[in-house]
């Protein structure tokens, strides 16, 4: 649960660090705007994905389900600049996990095989793969400084770790 009395402590605090009037009129309100978007932004870490992700149904195939280019939003716990891009995930009838997961400070590494594990542990699948690419601030604004370059990085979990075949049908299956 988000403290907002203590968000909004911190960024004056912050504020002050910088060099800023906390004072003035362009910041009196940025210490309540900034906690208010922070219960909004990481309102995951309360989040169960199990929640979203019991919301099955039974079908006949046991065919390979892609759910691809979810959009997702995250914050890395280092910098605590935003990362954002696309998930793409196999055997999910939907993309709820994604963002529970997202919303909270977090790694992409991390991200990607919490992602995973939840579809084992709740879907409970023959095997499932997620694949994250994202772009990440913390290298666009500083560090490197190469705006438009993706991190990528894959979860195998079940099958997927075994069958080579079915990892190659999901990259043809997104076409890449």
């Amino acid at each position: 649960m988000i403290d907002h009395e203590k968000v909004e402590q911190a960024v004056r605090l912050l504020l002050e660090g910088i060099g800023e009037d906390v004072n003035r009129e362009g910041l009196i309100d940025t210490p309540d705007r900034i906690a208010r978007m922070y219960e909004e932004i990481y309102g995951g870490m309360e989040e169960d994905a199990g929640v979203h992700l019991m919301k099955t149904f039974t079908v006949e195939s046991s065919e390979m389900v892609i759910e691809k280019d979810i959009t997702f939003y995250s914050t890395c716990e280092h910098h605590l600049l935003p990362f954002y891009g696309k998930a793409h995930i196999a055997y999910i009838p939907d993309g709820k996990a994604v963002e529970v997961f997202a919303r909270r400070l977090q790694l992409q590494e991390q991200l990607t095989g919490q992602i995973a594990d939840a579809l084992m542990e709740y879907m409970q699948p023959k095997g499932a793969l997620v694949m994250v690419e994202a772009e990440h601030m913390c290298m666009t604004m500083r560090g490197i400084k190469k705006p438009g370059s993706q991190t990528v990085t894959l979860a195998r979990r079940g099958v997927f770790e075994t069958d080579p075949t079915l990892e190659e049908r999901f990259f043809r299956m997104l076409g890449r």
